[in-house]
């Protein structure tokens, strides 16, 4: 028996025993467990806790900050354990309510195609699962790597009618079934640095795939929001207004403000419910993998700079190397106050420090502290908050070493392009470094 297929069965017999519970007890076993899968699940947390504070319009305290992470996980794990109950459920018209169903049943009787928007909200699968009950449509669905799994999961989103389509058919198919008159059902939520559009989300530039836009534009349909919450053992749907193209205009022009309302919406009951959402997901994802090896492929940063004036002044020119390696991502400079006025990088904040204690700043932001000071405690410091790694200059070095050569003296720029880029990118490999 191969790994997927054993880890589908233990999960499947596992899980099984759910479904004979009802939806309120699902949901307090996994507050409980989401609370301990919190405090367990190092990286998701720091993920988690990173994310919800580079959403600047949350605006939160490390308080609050926490406790949202918390209902986070519990919402990502009851998520989880109410697959074999949707799975089996007969008639889930009692647990998930569409609160405003009609104009969109309108449209579909008319064989009006509408695009819904949805995100990673509440329990996003009834979304699907109580439109198909009601109206012919499709989905766009991402394939995760167990495949026994993902059958199973593609099974429950198509057991009342809808069909689900792949990421690599979406354009063609999602077109096709708008024209039919059917609704295509977009989580249009995930950060997509490739995608090339990006907007403000949550008071923070994020990358999103244009493509709802798109197709509302292109089959001449509506683009409804819908949107999720979970109250007393139920789930309400409730859709926004219809988003309609402006056909005067041009599709270049067009899908920017289509996306604009159609996230703004979607933004707002996250705002109003932020527990609910899917907070372990980069929803500012901002490299590619082009160009940075995965251990440094991070969206937000601190540099801390020496407050030795001869170590900042050797260093001092060689930071722009960052932004040529980062170009997108959220980069903070932290500079001795002696040096405020020097501007290493465009477009980065900067914090000043005095004295080595105002460094250790409670600060949730950053997966990556590159750290060039001489304070090498910070570590323990960061760590403990977001930080996924804290490396300084001799773990870049050590990083490095494979693509160094003894024969060659290398600069600041040269180590740091082989510590965190691939050969062939932003450094050629010479044959001394073969």
């Amino acid at each position: 028996m191969n790994k997927q297929l054993f880890a589908f069965r233990l999960l499947h017999a596992l899980f099984t025993p759910l479904k004979l519970l009802p939806h309120r007890s699902i949901h307090l076993i996994g507050k409980v467990i989401g609370y301990f899968a919190y405090h367990l699940h190092t990286n998701f947390r720091k993920k988690t806790l990173s994310n919800l504070s580079l959403a600047k319009d949350l605006n939160l305290s490390e308080r609050e900050l926490k406790n949202i992470a918390i209902e986070s996980f519990q919402n990502l794990v009851t998520t989880c354990l109410e697959y074999p109950k949707f799975a089996n459920e007969p008639n889930i018209s009692k647990s998930v309510i569409c609160e405003n169903p009609e104009l969109a049943d309108a449209f579909i009787k008319k064989k009006q195609g509408i695009v819904f928007f949805c995100g990673h909200q509440s329990n996003w699968e009834v979304l699907f699962l109580e439109g198909t009950i009601r109206m012919p449509g499709v989905a766009i669905g991402r394939p995760i790597k167990n495949l026994y799994i993902y059958d199973w999961i593609q099974s429950i989103r198509e057991r009342f009618g809808g069909n689900m389509i792949s990421p690599q058919n979406a354009i063609k198919e999602g077109f096709k079934a708008l024209k039919r008159g059917l609704f295509l059902g977009i989580v249009g939520d995930q950060g997509m640095p490739e995608s090339g559009f990006s907007c403000e989300f949550l008071g923070r530039l994020a990358w999103t795939s244009p493509s709802p836009a798109l197709l509302a534009y292109k089959a001449k349909c509506p683009i409804i929001v819908a949107t999720t919450r979970r109250k007393k053992g139920k789930y309400y749907i409730k859709y926004s207004d219809p988003i309609w193209p402006n056909f005067e205009n041009s599709i270049d022009t067009e899908m920017p403000i289509l996306m604009t309302k159609t996230l703004k919406i979607f933004e707002q009951s996250i705002l109003e419910n932020p527990g609910e959402w899917l907070w372990q997901h980069n929803r500012w994802k901002q490299e590619t993998p082009r160009n940075v090896y995965y251990r440094y492929r991070y969206d937000c940063m601190l540099i801390i700079m020496p407050d030795d004036p001869s170590e900042f002044m050797a260093i001092k020119n060689e930071m722009k190397v960052f932004r040529e390696i980062y170009p997108l991502a959220f980069i903070t400079l932290m500079l001795p106050k002696a040096f405020e006025k020097d501007l290493l990088l465009e477009d980065v904040e900067t914090i000043c420090y005095e004295s080595h204690e105002d460094i250790y700043i409670r600060d949730y932001r950053f997966k990556i502290i590159y750290n060039f000071s001489k304070y090498k405690k910070l570590k323990k410091h960061f760590l403990s908050l977001s930080a996924m790694k804290v490396v300084d200059f001799n773990d870049l070095k050590k990083d490095a070493t494979e693509h160094l050569s003894e024969q060659i003296e290398y600069s600041f720029t040269d180590v740091i392009k082989r510590a965190i880029c691939r050969p062939g990118t932003l450094w050629e490999k010479t044959d001394a470094t073969q």
